[in-house]
């Protein structure tokens, strides 16, 4: 289990505006744990980050990590499902004694619902035991740990109403898909390096309902165009 490096700043993610001051008390959090246990004030031991597919979670959480100047811990929830019984609780053990032993630190754990559904949906035992797991590790952090848990789902009505309790995923940060001006920057900011000539308002008009990730694809794929032409 080894950390992953990430050079993912809040400056190359546009279209987050709105979260970003809560993403950055998050930072402080990490940096600065002192200025609030001071005063007595509990560390969030999660946040759980919503939104539909490709609006930039996963660089969201590597940003967040790279700004704290923290290791980052990447996993995705299916990683954690196995055919045999215990297997998944074994890693989830196993990675909260890593990140433990080099915290201040961040876990990531991408589309947290493959483990996270609620119980008795589909009687899924190594699904349950490894949840069950999760909730035992995140109670185990105490009100000074320097372990943050950051989730990303677009299901949260799926999750068990457990992972959902205060005291576990305490921050919920909604990202949402990109307004006009959204669109715009994260255009500018994909079209940096290369050879355009064209109205980039026009096309943040033309591209109503796009995410980041296919605002990116269709750069990518207008470059190979015009390079095949």
């Amino acid at each position: 289990i080894e950390p992953t490096t990430t050079d993912v700043k809040f400056s190359d993610i546009a279209g987050i505006d709105e979260v970003k001051s809560e993403l950055t008390q998050v930072v402080e959090f990490l940096n600065k744990p002192e200025k609030y246990l001071k005063y007595g004030v509990s560390l969030p031991k999660g946040v759980l980050l919503v939104g539909p597919p490709g609006v930039g979670k996963t660089m969201i959480a590597k940003a967040v990590a790279n700004e704290a100047d923290v290791p980052f811990y990447y996993q995705s929830g299916a990683s954690f499902v196995h055919i045999y019984v215990g297997m998944g609780a074994k890693k989830v053990r196993e990675l909260f004694s890593v990140v433990k032993a080099n915290s201040p630190s961040i876990i990531f754990i991408d589309e947290i619902d493959a483990i996270g559904k609620s119980r008795g949906v589909s009687g899924n035992d190594e699904r349950e035991a490894t949840l069950n797991e999760l909730l035992t590790q995140m109670d185990g952090f105490d009100d000074k740990s320097t372990v943050m848990v950051i989730a990303a789902t677009n299901k949260i009505e799926l999750l068990d109403e457990a992972l959902l309790r205060a005291g576990r995923f305490d921050r919920r940060v909604y990202v949402e898909l990109p307004g006009l001006e959204d669109r715009e920057a994260i255009l500018k900011i994909y079209l940096k390096d290369k050879p355009f000539d064209g109205d980039v308002k026009e096309i943040a008009k033309m591209t109503v309902g796009f995410s980041g990730a296919a605002l990116a694809s269709l750069v990518n794929e207008a470059s190979i165009y015009a390079l095949n032409r």
